[in-house]
């Protein structure tokens, strides 16, 4: 018999919990109502990755890891989904072979740079109803990685230039920092909300590639 994993406790534990006889608290839960939480551990757990706190990443990487495990209890338990974390798993490594053809597969790409100009098509391939490069990009990201992914999109199609943005001379993130930081202390210190400000020019980019790419597909 094989032994049991310490994962195998946990999703044990899990079950447990949700099970009749359980915690109410865990019982009561749904996908929706966990959301905070998912998003609040997230947050935690990038912070100790931050601090490069060993045994800090090792508790952060649980508390994510059991939003993972919950979530996948309940579809056990809902009808119409019923999923469980097997099929989470399956589901992950079909589609990291897939996206990894020159591992798994007879594609010869030997450089992390090869990799990252045949990823998109990799992932085309696996999800052909998009039809943008748009498509999939959460949109309730915060503005500024928000703004970052939009802009590396535009530069795909090349409504951007690569060099584009590099009108501010800049060597390192420490430089950058305070940069930013200072944006956001006077667009404060005059009323205005950087965060809205920027969410909306990132809007008025997306708008750009669409039409861009309604040019393009109708040419």
């Amino acid at each position: 018999m094989t032994d049991r994993t310490e994962l195998d406790r946990l999703i044990d534990t899990v079950a447990v919990l949700r099970a009749p006889g359980g915690c109410p608290w865990d019982a009561d839960q749904s996908h929706a109502s966990l959301v905070q939480y998912l998003v609040e551990e997230t947050h935690e757990l990038i912070e100790a990755i931050e601090a490069g706190d060993r045994d800090e990443m090792i508790e952060e990487l649980g508390d994510v890891l059991y939003q993972v495990l919950f979530h996948a209890d309940i579809a056990a338990h809902t009808p119409g989904e019923e999923f469980d974390i097997n099929d989470v798993a399956a589901h992950m490594t079909a589609k990291m072979i897939g996206r990894h053809p020159h591992v798994f597969g007879d594609e010869n790409l030997e450089t992390a740079d090869e990799v990252i100009a045949a990823w998109d098509g990799f992932k085309a391939a696996e999800k052909p109803h998009r039809t943008s490069v748009l498509d999939g990009i959460p949109q309730g990201m915060p503005a500024l990685a928000l703004a970052d992914k939009v802009i590396g999109r535009a530069q795909k199609i090349g409504l951007l230039e690569q060099e584009a943005g590099a009108g501010v001379p800049l060597e390192s993130e420490d430089e950058l920092g305070p940069l930013l930081l200072a944006i956001v202390a006077s667009a404060k210190a005059q009323g205005l909300d950087a965060e809205r400000a920027l969410r909306g020019a990132v809007r008025d980019l997306q708008a750009e590639i669409r039409s861009a790419e309604a040019d393009a597909a109708a040419g």
